[in-house]
């Protein structure tokens, strides 16, 4: 060996090896352009990475996609670029609908197109029925033969954005894999009524149409303008889950104020109070001034004050004190009650001066020494004159806080609220269901609440008793539903005892009956219900469920109230009006005409009917055909954040109504964030809607939807800035495959998704990929005849070579992957699977060995291309199932277009949907085979790399020497001589040759300590040229170089320039001076190989 083959170059004795997978930049990163380029000349950026192995450039398969930068990959603006150069023909939509594409008649286009290729073929899903399950069929089966899920109702009131989507991803990608695998198969669809949403909504509308409020139109007519909202508008979200591809079964849609789901709701209401769980009470809750109504405490999101803060409150007309019209929180406000017939002043404080108005007594220790002359007296309202007792409470007072004396109002502290029941003191509400200052307020009375605030205060100051403020930390309870300030109030509400039905809920858990996945989850479960309250059903709204029950009097009967709490036992809970008088005649002892009812007004919550959902759709309380096939249902899947809010209550509810589980799994998939790791919110304006990304959006659009929003300007404005740099040109058509792709990938269990779409829109190039590949290789097998047991036949055929024996069991491998992990919830590993295998087993690998084999159509080459096309039709079709419960649309489309296609017999299935979902073979798995393809690559790979290093062109064919050692990889190396050719790009392959035959003038690739690879490079490389360009490029960077070290050796630079500046400059002194090395070691090494083939 030469001196030159001695030393090799630095870049020579790497093998150019692909990322493992898992890797960023691997098959699990989309790439933003695909295709593989022609090789090129390199840029004189390059040249100085020719020796060194840097410069990569990578083979183009004809199949490939348009001609793309490899900078795309890392770019997502010329990403979408490159997808909107596509060349795009206009679509119109042919297919009548409901009927099956015609493809026969329309050629398949040279690029991928979203809109074309997804078009028709929901409708004709749909109309086929292959959503609909047979109870018949189904009631039958075993648990492990059914997949029965119900979606997690969206509200009626919004559109999905991309958390939705994600859930229809998963949920969807579960329903067509279970379907495949030839399980009975529902996937039960409907939208919640939303009652607080829905109302407000329609309320904003009727007061801007005809600036009426619903009082103004009355009950009655009110719900009629509801229930044409939402003809008019409720459909969007069914739109887009038909868009998204969910295999929901449209024929059993349910809406949870429909007839069946309200029945429902009336006879679970009954059973709860026949059962002794529901009853009617007067406590203390939380109650939204905004909705007038009262909320369950789950419903309370908190946020904490560290001190003086102020805020806006939407409900008020604004503080006249404030330039921004904000009231003040996080302040403890002191000031002092008179004594009564005494000189003397007892001092308390309070975060909310305005519940002053409803003190009823004024707290202290009894072993208070301060004030033990006190007990048993009074102190003096000001404002209205009320004696007000001194009571002794060790519980609520801490004599070493304050002054030690604590003002009591029961009504509106749950703290006073206890202590009040203590000391059986007056409850005195002081608030009206707006949140203004009632009748019990003196002169407050109409004022909001925080205007009282203020001007309590200064009162106080008038009468000299108000003696100071200062800052204090607090937290405020907010409505989830309004973001109003809640405010604790005494109402009569409806509740549920929940504790029997939690702790049900709770063994489950603990006994394994119920699965919640991630299981870490199970803390969170545990903490919740083993810690339950009494559940407020009840809310003071219009739209929604309406109480079943009635309040009985006889006529002429005066003075017995509803609003009295000593009447209660005359509400009657019942199933309609006739049960109600029923009732009522036993009640009350007298005859039906002697009665009056009138009907609670208020309604329930909302996730009472959402809770029954998993069997309200199946139509119980009635034992249909569907709820004895399909109840209970198999899987649960949702988000994180409702995981009380809607899964526990369906699982308690499910026990106590029907004593059975509602599901077994809970699938809590993570929370979706924006690549910054904030939630996606309106408020934030990172909202994206599916519809978006699968048609294609402008960015003057997407400014204008945040402009349309009611985001503060500073948030506009960061949300347009974020979108600009994001999707400069806009969001690309993506189409609904790539979405459903893209959010899968994401898919990691127990970790919130921080979701960029920039990567989203790189799954768009994947799907082009696939189309063009699927594309490129019906030319292979355009005279080819599959069987139905094609498999079966290839494999007992003998005429396999060892890439199809490969192929085949990349194929079962691959299968095996994605149906455990299906299985198991890994959809991201089995997104990075099916991914793989097509990026790499198929296209890199499998179509381009088959390409002289099925190019030689001599009889002496039969066999061969025979099982070469037998194994690409079954690696193709295979692939598509596989991939089709993640991609439905292309998968179905491309899976019609194969050949053979309507020729397999009676079985043959009429959609890809409804074909058998491939399973692992272990007899089809080759693990020799496998372990040869690894290692034939891995010259191939240095084959490529040596080219590349020497800029040899396409056409060029060059000699390869291959060094391997004896054993396995030689045997490798020889049997897949010609593959190494064909993807090689050689003229000839020569395995351990000796020494004296190998040429002088050689590059090398040491791969690893078995496998050296040598490519004959003599009248190849113009050497002269090579130097010429690279001696240029030295002296570009010789020269800053020197210039950066005169600046650093000048006088004072050590003691006058900062740490990080010096830092900075030896870093980049450092970069110049190894670049200035590798091209030096490069001009050598040119210089030696001239020499040696001048020698030669």
């Amino acid at each position: 060996m030469s001196e030159v083959d001695e030393n090799k170059l630095a870049a020579m004795r790497l093998e150019e090896k692909a990322s493992p997978p898992g890797d960023p930049g691997t098959a699990t990163t989309p790439p933003t352009a695909t295709a593989e380029e022609p090789e090129k000349k390199l840029s004189k950026n390059a040249l100085k990475k020719l020796a060194k192995n840097k410069g990569k450039k990578k083979e183009k398969p004809t199949w490939g996609e348009p001609k793309q930068n490899n900078k795309d990959k890392t770019n997502s603006k010329k990403a979408s670029s490159a997808i909107s150069s596509l060349p795009k023909p206009e679509f119109v939509n042919t297919t009548p609908k409901g009927n099956k594409k015609d493809l026969s008649s329309t050629p398949m286009a040279d690029a991928y197109h979203p809109a074309a290729v997804e078009a028709a073929w929901q409708d004709w899903w749909e109309a086929s029925g292959f959503y609909s399950c047979d109870p018949k069929e189904a009631e039958g089966k075993s648990p492990e033969e059914k997949f029965v899920m119900v979606i997690p109702p969206p509200n009626v009131t919004g559109s999905l954005h991309l958390g939705h989507a994600l859930t229809a991803a998963v949920e969807d990608t579960l329903t067509r894999w279970h379907r495949m695998k030839g399980h009975a198969t529902l996937y039960v669809p409907g939208t919640d009524h939303a009652g607080i949403a829905t109302q407000s909504v329609v309320e904003k509308m009727i007061m801007k149409e005809s600036n009426q409020t619903r009082h103004d139109l009355g009950r009655e007519k009110f719900i009629e303008k509801v229930w044409e909202w939402k003809a008019e508008y409720g459909n969007r979200i069914t739109t887009q889950l038909r868009r998204l591809g969910s295999s929901v079964d449209w024929s059993r849609e349910r809406f949870t104020m429909d007839h069946m789901c309200s029945k429902a709701v009336i006879e679970a209401f009954n059973r709860f109070h026949e059962d002794g769980l529901l009853y009617r009470a007067e406590r203390l809750g939380n109650w939204s001034c905004a909705l007038k109504s009262a909320i369950s405490d789950i419903e309370v999101d908190y946020i904490d004050l560290d001190g003086r803060t102020y805020l806006e409150v939407k409900t008020h007309k604004g503080n006249p004190n404030d330039a921004k019209g904000r009231y003040e929180f996080g302040v403890l406000t002191s000031f002092a009650y008179p004594v009564e017939d005494s000189s003397e002043q007892l001092i308390v404080a309070t975060t909310r001066l305005e519940t002053m108005l409803g003190d009823t007594a004024v707290a202290i220790h009894p072993e208070d020494e301060r004030y033990k002359h006190l007990h048993g007296k009074f102190v003096i309202h000001p404002f209205n004159g009320r004696r007000i007792p001194i009571v002794c409470d060790e519980k609520l007072v801490d004599m070493s806080f304050g002054t030690g004396a604590v003002k009591i109002t029961p009504a509106h502290d749950p703290n006073d609220y206890e202590c009040g029941k203590r000391h059986n003191l007056e409850f005195i509400t002081i608030l009206g269901p707006d949140g203004s200052i009632n009748h019990n307020g003196s002169q407050f009375e109409g004022m909001m609440r925080y205007d009282a605030r203020i001007a309590v205060e200064e009162a106080l100051k008038e009468k000299g008793l108000y003696k100071g403020k200062e800052p204090n930390k607090m937290r405020l309870g907010l409505c989830s539903r309004s973001g109003d300030i809640l405010e604790p109030m005494i109402t009569p509400q409806w509740y549920v005892n929940c504790d029997g039905m939690a702790k049900r809920s709770t063994d489950a858990v603990r006994k394994g009956e119920l699965k919640i996945l991630p299981a870490e989850h199970e803390k969170t479960w545990f903490q919740w219900l083993d810690n339950i309250r009494d559940w407020c059903v009840s809310r003071q709204l219009w739209w929604g469920h309406q109480i079943p029950a009635w309040f009985a009097t006889k006529k002429g009967e005066e003075g017995v109230l509803k609003t009295d709490m000593k009447n209660n036992d005359r509400w009657v809970v019942a199933r309609n009006e006739e049960d109600a008088f029923a009732k009522a005649v036993n009640l009350l002892g007298c005859s039906k005409d002697e009665i009056i009812l009138e009907r609670d007004e208020d309604v329930l919550d909302t996730w009472f009917s959402s809770g029954l959902f998993p069997f309200s759709v199946m139509g119980w309380p009635d034992n249909t055909n569907d709820f004895k096939a399909f109840y209970p249902t198999s899987l649960l899947e949702t988000g994180l954040d409702i995981l009380f809010f809607w899964v526990a209550r369906m699982v308690m509810m499910g026990l106590q109504l029907t004593d059975t589980l509602p599901f077994h799994t809970v699938y809590l998939h993570a929370m979706v964030r924006d690549k910054d790791g904030r939630k996606m919110s309106k408020s934030l304006g990172n909202v994206i809607d599916p519809l978006e990304v699968i048609n294609g959006c402008t960015l003057e659009t997407l400014l204008a939807k945040l402009d349309a929003g009611n985001l503060p300007a500073k948030e506009i404005a960061r949300a347009k800035k974020d979108q600009q740099a994001d999707f400069p040109d806009g969001i690309p058509e993506c189409g609904s495959d790539a979405l459903r792709f893209g959010l899968l990938a994401y898919t990691v269990q127990g970790r919130d998704v921080n979701l960029d779409m920039k990567r989203v829109v790189g799954y768009r190039m994947f799907c082009n990929k696939l189309w063009n590949a699927t594309r490129f290789a019906l030319q292979f097998v355009s005279d080819f005849q599959p069987t139905p047991n094609i498999l079966e036949e290839l494999m007992s055929s003998g005429k396999m070579a060892i890439r199809d024996k490969f192929m085949i069991s990349r194929l079962m491998a691959c299968s095996e992957t994605v149906n455990d992990c299906f299985a198991s919830y890994k959809f991201g590993d089995a997104q990075h699977a099916a991914y793989s295998y097509w990026m790499n087993d198929v296209c890199d690998v499998f179509l381009e060995l088959i390409k002289p084999v099925v190019y030689d159509k001599s009889d002496e080459n039969k066999a061969n291309r025979w099982a070469a096309q037998a194994t690409l039709w079954i690696a193709i079709e295979a692939g598509l199932r596989i991939l089709h419960p993640m991609m439905p649309f292309v998968t179905e489309e491309l899976w019609h277009r194969l050949p053979g296609r309507g020729t397999l017999g009676g079985a043959e299935p009429k959609s890809i949907m409804l074909a058998e979902f491939p399973e692992c073979n272990s007899a089809y798995r080759n693990f020799e085979c496998e372990e040869s393809m690894e290692a034939t690559m891995k010259i191939i790979r240095a084959c490529r790399s040596l080219r590349q290093q020497y800029n040899i062109g396409n056409k060029v064919l060059t000699h390869f020497f291959v060094k391997v050692a004896s054993g396995q990889p030689e045997d490798a190396a020889k049997s897949q001589t010609d593959d190494i050719k064909t993807l090689g790009k050689a003229s000839a392959v020569d395995i351990n040759l000796d020494e004296e035959s190998i040429p002088k003038s050689v590059g090398i690739v040491v791969v690893d300590e078995q496998m050296t690879v040598l490519m004959d490079i003599k009248g190849l490389v113009d050497y002269a040229a090579e130097i010429k360009k690279l001696e240029k490029q030295l002296t570009k960077t010789t020269n800053p170089m020197q210039q950066l070290e005169d600046k650093m050796a000048a006088p004072g630079y050590e003691d006058n320039v900062s740490e990080e500046v010096k830092t900075s400059n030896q870093e980049r002194l450092d970069g110049l001076k190894k670049k200035a090395t590798d091209i030096e070691e490069a001009i050598a090494n040119f210089k030696n190989l001239a020499e040696v083939e001048e020698s030669g």
